[in-house]
């Protein structure tokens, strides 16, 4: 038997910094080893309770009009609230993004998920999907915005079958 969906929410997950060491001169490919750190600042439904520490790599190549590479974690509960459920939780996510004329590109980067403290039915998240995105200036402010679709192939039970990503990102180059 499962649960019955709870319904949408909104608001702010927990806070994750994710640190990479990667060599000073990078050849053809990119690459980057280092810790994570989740604090749980979240609201509601939208945090773990639980502090936790964890490590990630991140690979990527950059052939031509193309960037292809994956970015890996896991990590562990280390403290938090004593009626929190553990956490043990592993994310893999590939990107693939075709570089177009005047800021243009088209994008798959879905996140692969897998709740290790979750019964074996309910343990794995894979979506697939994509979408477009453009980067632009708003006066001397660089942007990039994004609009992609996913479609949950795999999903723990009274989760959602699609997700639409509509983001906007302030850049600030060197």
């Amino acid at each position: 038997m499962t649960a019955a969906p709870e319904g949408s929410v909104f608001g702010l997950g927990d806070i994750t910094y994710q640190s990479f060491f990667s060599p000073k001169k990078a050849g053809k490919f990119i690459w980057g080893v280092g810790p994570m750190l989740v604090m749980p600042t979240g609201m509601d439904r939208l945090s773990s309770n639980q502090w936790s520490l964890g490590a990630n790599a991140v690979g990527l190549t950059m052939p031509g009009h193309w960037v292809v590479g994956a970015l890996v974690s896991n990590m562990w509960s280390i403290g938090g609230y004593d009626d929190a459920p553990d956490v043990n939780f592993f994310t893999a996510q590939y990107f693939v993004n075709y570089n177009m004329k005047n800021g243009w590109y088209l994008s798959s980067a879905p996140v692969i998920t897998a709740n290790w403290e979750a019964d074996s039915d309910n343990t794995w998240t894979v979506p697939f999907g994509g979408g477009f995105g453009r980067v632009f200036s708003i006066g001397k402010q660089p942007v990039n915005m994004a609009l992609k679709t996913y479609y949950s192939a795999v999903r723990p039970d009274n989760a959602s079958d699609w997700n639409l990503q509509a983001t906007v990102n302030f850049l600030f180059p060197k």
